[in-house]
């Protein structure tokens, strides 16, 4: 590879992707948000001797000319740049539109002019919405159930669109719920583990029915690496995930017998979903993509959260959080 482009390398996975290609001697342009501080997220937190070998580029994937200059001198692209929260896309649907949509759109058009020979788009399990069977393969029905999920299978639409139109060589990467050090408390295992950190004994939860597939993250960057390398996969999705499920309630048990067995879960009304627009079960099969790149999980789910809870109990990462707040 010449040079590889990552958007939303300055976010929760893409650090550990960045991080990740770094040390595996790839050659990597950061695509990170811009802003007035000139700060590269999570980026700033590497070290030196992995940051001072990225190539920084500060835009926005929703402006054509900024991704157009990003993809100059690239042959692939890892797009992850996207708004995620599923609650905030319930109050702010017009942002993800303009940003997983309209963003994806200037990728893949960025992609064709430049005549980039592999892209990689990464979407999400919530566009499965709560499975109608298990496990889920990639070709279970698309069921969008948030403003977020739905914007997300408009991204992949048209990916495959491209591919099918001007015959441009891109797949789909389908994480599952990854979890690790660097993510944001909106996501279930930090928002867990932050508050008991903290020393809070009632933990503040939405509702303790659902399952997920949880993946470490750096078992998400090397899948995500893997399916980069393929060159013969144009039109392809691929799902990411370990194919092992856990409630919410048991993975709150697990973390509290870890970090406090004095502490005790509460559902707090704010942090539930619309009913209708809960996923209550997703279990995933990612033998897609271990038949064609012989990827499968390295950290088992018990190592990779002792990692997890390892990282967030050092105070320079936990002071970075906000554990009594309710992040959407």
């Amino acid at each position: 590879m010449k040079k590889v482009l990552i958007t939303g390398a300055d976010g929760f996975i893409g650090s550990h992707l960045v991080e990740e290609m770094i040390q595996y001697g790839y050659n990597v342009r950061a695509f990170c948000f811009y802003n007035s501080f000139n700060s590269y997220g999570w980026l700033d937190t590497l070290k030196p001797e992995i940051k001072n070998q990225i190539d920084f580029y500060l835009g926005d994937v929703r402006d054509y000319q900024s991704v157009k200059n990003a993809v100059k001198d690239c042959d692939t692209i890892i797009h992850l740049a996207a708004l995620i929260s599923i609650p905030y896309s319930y109050q702010a649907p017009d942002s993800f539109i303009k940003t997983n949509i309209t963003g994806t759109l200037n990728v893949l058009q960025a992609a064709l002019e430049n005549e980039l020979d592999n892209i990689v788009v990464a979407s999400t399990s919530e566009i499965y919405g709560t499975a109608m069977s298990v496990p889920i393969e990639e070709i279970h029905p698309v069921q969008p159930q948030s403003p977020y999920a739905a914007s997300k299978v408009g991204a992949d639409a048209l990916a495959m669109s491209y591919h099918r139109s001007y015959g441009l060589n891109v797949s789909i990467a389908r994480p599952f719920n990854t979890f690790g050090p660097r993510q944001s408390t909106r996501a279930i295992i930090p928002t867990i583990i932050t508050q008991l950190l903290e020393g809070k004994e009632d933990i503040f939860l939405g509702s303790l029915v659902p399952t997920r597939d949880f993946l470490y993250v750096k078992d998400t960057a090397k899948a995500l690496i893997a399916i980069a390398k393929q060159h013969d996969i144009g039109g392809e999705v691929f799902n990411i995930c370990s194919g092992n499920e856990i409630s919410i309630s048991d993975l709150s048990e697990v973390l509290i017998k870890k970090i406090n067995p004095n502490a005790s879960v509460s559902e707090d009304k704010q942090r539930l979903r619309p009913e209708k627009s809960e996923v209550f079960r997703l279990i995933g099969d990612a033998s897609k993509l271990t038949a064609k790149t012989l990827w499968k999980p390295e950290y088992s789910f018990e190592n990779a959260l002792q990692n997890t809870i390892d990282w967030f109990s050092i105070s320079e990462n936990l002071e970075k959080y906000q554990a009594d707040r309710y992040t959407i």
